[in-house]
């Protein structure tokens, strides 16, 4: 089966990623628990758009942010995984800046694909299962593949979508993949 797989926020840690550099660099001492909703960056830090909010993680210190992302526990085995009996296709969103650096973190990451599709409308990426954690994305998915499998990696910036299966760890995802596969 090819599985679509979102990177922020489901196999990169998006959120202990930017607030260990703001960290750094402000002097603040946020940690990811602080985020309840899409979008909570706006919330804590001087930020009042998104655009300004990229601009710092494109221009500040050292590499761009998306470059230096942690991977989520268990995220990278479970890929490993899944990947000798389905085909991993990476479906993210990023800002044009971020691009490169995106495929060069997938590279060495070591995440198993050789297809990525960096897309605002990851509905157009045709594949059996989706992974995403975006409360948008799952909604557009839900209504565009409804004939697909739509799974929201639960986190506390989403709520359900109806459509959507939830898992809330890597290996729920695997057991769905696998009762999915018989």
């Amino acid at each position: 089966m090819r599985l679509g797989i979102d990177l922020d926020g489901v196999v990169a840690d998006f959120n202990l990623g930017w607030m260990t550099r703001y960290n750094a660099e402000q002097g603040t001492d946020y940690t990811p628990d602080l985020v309840t909703h899409w979008g909570a960056m706006l919330d804590l830090t001087p930020y009042n758009t998104l655009d300004d909010f990229w601009e710092w993680a494109r221009n500040g210190d050292g590499p761009g942010l998306f470059r230096t992302l942690p991977v989520y526990d268990g995220a990278l085995e479970a890929l490993h995984r899944l990947s000798r009996e389905h085909e991993i296709v990476i479906i993210t969103t990023k800002p044009a800046w971020a691009h490169s650096e995106t495929f060069v973190w997938i590279g060495e990451a070591g995440i198993p694909t050789s297809e990525v599709h960096i897309t605002e409308e990851k509905w157009r990426v045709d594949c059996d299962i989706y992974l995403d954690d975006g409360p948008h994305n799952l909604e557009t998915l839900a209504l565009e593949r409804p004939d697909r499998t739509i799974v929201r990696f639960v986190r506390p910036w989403n709520s359900p979508v109806q459509g959507c299966v939830d898992v809330d760890s890597w290996d729920a995802f695997e057991a769905l993949v696998s009762r999915q596969y018989c």
